[in-house]
């Protein structure tokens, strides 16, 4: 990839003359879709990302929430590691997470928690076992190793990612108030110093990468562009960050990510209006012979660029030196251009804001895609139960999450495997609700309302577990925008996922969008993976599996209670074939979320789990265990196949001693059917007017360990 001619056009207008061999390689970087948004800039208004909570939104390295009683912050940031995980998938994914981590440093919080959201092509074909098994080592490998614990995410294989599979991780830090930084250089004469590993030729064009579709041959030819990283290295980084921010030594911070070093000291002072100067030289590398074009974009790993007082940078140095990192003072904050120089000569001369701010946003074509018509299977109900809930994209995760170290730092109350994953806060007796993912099957069947789906989903899993959302970040992932349909899609989820956290009253206060994830097998279905977190008073919070001492209620499903329904997007569609609209989603999600929150507090309340991914089938079967099942009967006007399998999120099943006290809450906000109790048997027995169903729960596990069975 090169600068294109209207953008060369462009700089030389600004510059007055032909940009250096430097200056071309930093703008075509910088200008990349990957850094600089301009296919999704002008659509990425529609979200509102202000609220009482928010300290800092959009913009900086992480988000910035404060917690219920404003005694500590939490930083919270999304990135996708797509192109590079295809490329090479255990170190593509395990700098994802080593990224994320460095943008929580930046912000001067400790890292607490990671979630990562995955998503493959078929799970019955070779490539993508491989990349699933390389993709998860990673993660587990450089999350295990920095003391980061991996508390929950998502998993979806789809035949949309069979030759562009998607790496999005996100991460959670803490601070309190007065360690609060940002990426904005706060003075000139200060000093720019460069703190962690040496500076090697890895990574080299990697925002660019990022930018374009891959090829065939993209596993081998762009290798290059992929990062190495060195988890040892970032545990060092991260306690060194710590210290220094325990001694006030830093003014600002950025961590070198995409378009490296230029990239991270170019931001820095942009956004404070500065401009730099850089001394190429003075880096620290680990290479020989590397030119200044190689020193300056180069995305070696496991390095931070901190602004510094110059009477502290002895101390700075000194701090490097305990953790054995390497530290480089390279330049000052100035009130001039961002130059660099190297060998005696100046490479870089360009004003900051317009080198950080100065591409231009594509207007681009969109087409709406087509409204699904219904053509539903005719498949016995035992059958399509098996299929269901043997199916990939429902089975059990266990596989995954069990290589990851999700304990790490004692904080974990509910971890991998629940709705949402809830840390102890202990500082302030509060409970941390965290939740990710996004369904393929529910935005190619329909990306505005799959969408808007996607944020009611993740906002049940927190209220499952009786948290309220403050929050929430979203990578949105797409193919090329320069094709019309893939555009509309695009299109289509953000306007879904800005509609419905707005009417959650959810601000968005970050993310990452990454486009081009097109190859030769074709696009992306549009993804808009979404992470969100919310609060509770204590961290008790109920489980999923049931007790086997209450009755089963089902809240907030249009189906049962007579609404016309739709199965688009569904597990039983993708398995059986056929295809339908998409369900409705309820008329009142906030009051709803608040209410279920609510009742999942409540004294008499044993168990909640949502219902979404698989429908009623695969929620009832999570929630049965040895010890526990489930005694069920189904009736109503609807289909006995809808009643199952149909995947309306917002809805969740309740086990409680006091069903009254929850049909009262939830009037005139959602409907409340009572389906039976739970049982001491240990089978889920199911009665439909179209036939009956018994399992017991091994059965039950056993047919879901397809992950198991296939990656062992």
């Amino acid at each position: 990839m090169s600068l294109s001619a209207p953008d060369r056009e462009r700089v030389v207008e600004e510059l007055g003359r032909e940009p250096t061999r430097a200056e071309a390689a930093l703008f075509e970087n910088l200008w990349s879709e990957h850094c600089a948004y301009r296919s999704s800039r002008p659509l990425l208004s529609a979200f509102e990302s202000e609220g009482e909570q928010v300290v800092i939104g959009p913009g900086d390295d992480a988000a910035v929430v404060a917690l219920p009683d404003d005694e500590l912050y939490v930083t919270f940031g999304i990135e996708s590691h797509n192109h590079p995980s295809y490329v090479d998938p255990y170190d593509g994914a395990a700098t994802g997470v080593g990224g994320i981590v460095r943008d929580t440093l930046s912000m001067g919080a400790y890292p607490i928690a990671l979630l990562d959201s995955l998503y493959f092509g078929a799970f019955d074909r070779e490539h993508s076992q491989y990349l699933f098994d390389g993709v998860v080592e990673g993660i587990a490998d450089y999350g295990n190793a920095i003391g980061v614990p991996t508390v929950g995410g998502s998993l979806a294989f789809h035949e949309g990612y069979e030759g562009n599979p998607l790496v999005n991780v996100a991460c959670v830090g803490l601070l309190s108030p007065d360690r609060l930084l940002t990426a904005e250089a706060q003075r000139t004469g200060n000093e720019l110093v460069l703190v962690g590993n040496a500076t090697g030729r890895d990574g080299l064009g990697g925002a660019s990468f990022a930018s374009e579709d891959l090829g065939e041959d993209a596993a081998t030819e762009d290798r290059p562009a992929v990062q190495v990283g060195d988890p040892y290295a970032e545990k060092r980084l991260i306690e060194a960050n710590e210290a220094l921010v325990d001694e006030s030594l830093v003014e600002s911070a950025r961590d070198l990510g995409a378009a490296g070093l230029g990239g991270a000291s170019s931001e820095l002072v942009a956004k404070g209006e500065c401009g730099a100067r850089i001394d190429l030289e003075a880096v620290h590398q680990r290479e020989p012979g590397m030119n200044a074009l190689e020193i300056l974009l180069a995305e070696s790993q496991e390095r931070m660029c901190y602004e510094v007082a110059p009477e502290n940078t002895e101390r700075v140095a000194a701090i490097a030196d305990r953790f054995d990192l390497g530290c480089s003072v390279i330049g000052e904050v100035t009130d001039g251009n961002y130059t660099c120089t190297f060998d005696g000569e100046t490479v870089v001369d360009v004003p900051a804001e317009f080198l950080a701010d100065g591409a231009p946003a594509n207007d681009l074509p969109a087409e709406q895609p087509p409204e699904p018509t219904r053509d539903l299977p005719e498949t016995a109900l035992d059958t399509a139960f098996e299929r269901v809930i043997g199916d990939p994209n429902t089975a059990s995760r266990e596989w995954i999450y069990r290589q990851y170290d999700h304990e790490v730092g004692l904080r974990t109350a509910r971890g991998p495997g629940d709705d949402s994953a809830v840390l102890a806060i202990q500082e302030t007796g509060t409970g941390l609700a965290l939740s990710a993912g996004a369904e393929p099957n529910w935005t190619a069947a329909d990306p505005h309302a799959g969408a808007r789906a996607i944020a009611l989903e993740n906002a049940t899993n927190l209220a499952a577990k009786g948290a309220m959302p403050l929050a929430a970040v979203d990578c949105l992932n797409g193919g090329n925008p320069e094709k019309p349909e893939v555009y509309g899609g695009f299109s289509a989820i953000v306007d879904g996922l800005a509609w419905m956290c707005d009417a959650l009253s959810v601000p968005v206060v970050g993310g990452n969008v990454s486009l081009y994830n097109d190859s030769a097998a074709g696009a992306i279905p549009p993804t808009p993976t979404i992470a969100m977190l919310g609060a509770r008073d204590g961290y008790d919070a109920p489980p999923t599996e049931l007790s086997g001492d209450g009755t089963l209620l089902v809240i907030g499903d249009r189906a049962l209670a007579g609404h016309e329904g739709g199965l688009g997007g569904s597990a039983y569609l993708d398995t059986t074939g056929g295809t339908d609209r998409f369900p409705t989603l309820p008329e009142e999600p906030h009051a709803l979320i608040e209410t279920l929150a609510d009742v999942a507090n409540h004294d008499g309340t044993l168990a909640v789990h949502d219902a979404s991914h698989g429908g009623l089938a695969v929620t009832l079967a999570e929630m049965v265990s040895p010890a526990a099942g489930a005694d069920v009967a189904l009736d109503g006007p609807a289909s006995a196949a809808e009643q199952l399998f149909h995947e309306q999120p917002g809805r969740a099943i309740v086990e409680t001693t006091t069903p009254d006290a929850v049909r009262e809450a939830f009037v005139d906000i959602a409907p409340v059917h009572e389906i039976g109790t739970a049982t001491d048997t240990g089978r889920l027995d199911l009665a439909t007017d179209d036939g009956d169903l018994s399992f017991a729960a091994g059965t039950i596990a056993e047919r879901r360990a397809v992950l198991d069975r296939a990656m062992n």
